[in-house]
């Protein structure tokens, strides 16, 4: 298993980690600031309750909080009392713990 801390640090590599699925790869693009490339990777997979999450987490990140709160109820989830990089960080470790 992939820690949080080696997760983070492999966004200064080229590519995402070849053994995580699309919402991990959603966060890894997120993080490393190419938004829409993060976007195609859960748009790609509507329907994926973790792409969902992410796909919510994404609409926050850039603002859009109509489009983010639909992908919430989507998932049944409120929108996060969090920070953007505390919920980046919770998605990332959930996800993480069941790769």
């Amino acid at each position: 298993m992939t820690t949080i801390d080696a997760f983070r640090s492999s966004v200064s590599e080229a590519v995402p980690p070849s053994d995580v699925g699309p919402a991990l790869q959603a966060l890894w693009w997120a993080r490393r600031g190419d938004w829409g490339r993060a976007h195609e990777c859960v748009q790609s997979h509507e329907g994926e309750p973790d792409c969902d999450r992410v796909h919510a987490h994404l609409h926050r990140q850039e603002g859009d909080m109509n489009n983010a709160g639909w992908w919430y109820r989507r998932v049944g989830r409120p929108v996060p009392a969090l920070s953007l990089e505390e919920e980046w960080d919770s998605l990332a470790a959930e996800l993480l713990s069941r790769k």
